[in-house]
């Protein structure tokens, strides 16, 4: 799965803009669900691609970066500005705990992976970071350069690293 996400996003990639189908079709090929209007600019980057949901009209800006070893579930109407990152692996904090002793074939470290939810009509700014189990409500902002460590609840602006809600949205 990763080795065949790789050879499509370095396709996708290379695509010039205004080659508008060839763009739909990669992403509905790379995609596990692509709405329609869905527009990504290149760079785009991600694992595997397949854990990833994305609702109709939503716009992934430039340099977005999506560790998809979980489901990453974006909803309709979303904006990401420019290097939105989207994590859903994380390892344990101890190194002990973290690193496989001779491990043979398997990976020499433990990674464990938590679902992301976004719900629709979501504006997520230029930088910020939505670590792994987090969801976020709808008609939410979040500012850029935020981190977003836990659940955000719909109809709020938050901002900050730890990312906070600041205020109600009408």
């Amino acid at each position: 799965m990763y080795h065949r996400a790789m050879s499509l996003l370095q396709d996708f990639n290379k695509l010039e803009s205004t080659d508008t189908s060839g763009v739909a079709e990669l992403l509905s090929e790379l995609l596990g669900h692509k709405g329609a209007g869905v527009w990504i600019n290149a760079p785009f980057f991600c694992d595997y691609g397949t854990n990833i949901s994305i609702g109709d009209n939503t716009f992934i800006n430039t340099n977005c970066i999506f560790v998809d070893d979980n489901k990453i579930t974006i909803g309709s109407n979303v904006l990401l500005a420019p290097f939105v990152q989207i994590y859903t692996a994380t390892h344990p904090l101890k190194a002990s705990e973290r690193i496989v002793e001779n491990p043979g074939e398997e990976a020499p470290y433990v990674t464990t992976t938590l679902p992301v939810t976004i719900g629709n009509s979501v504006w997520i700014g230029g930088g910020a970071i939505i670590m792994p189990g987090v969801s976020i409500g709808d008609n939410v902002t979040i500012g850029a350069g935020s981190v977003v460590t836990k659940d955000i609840p719909s109809g709020v602006l938050a901002y900050g690293n730890p990312c906070k809600v600041v205020k109600q949205l009408g």
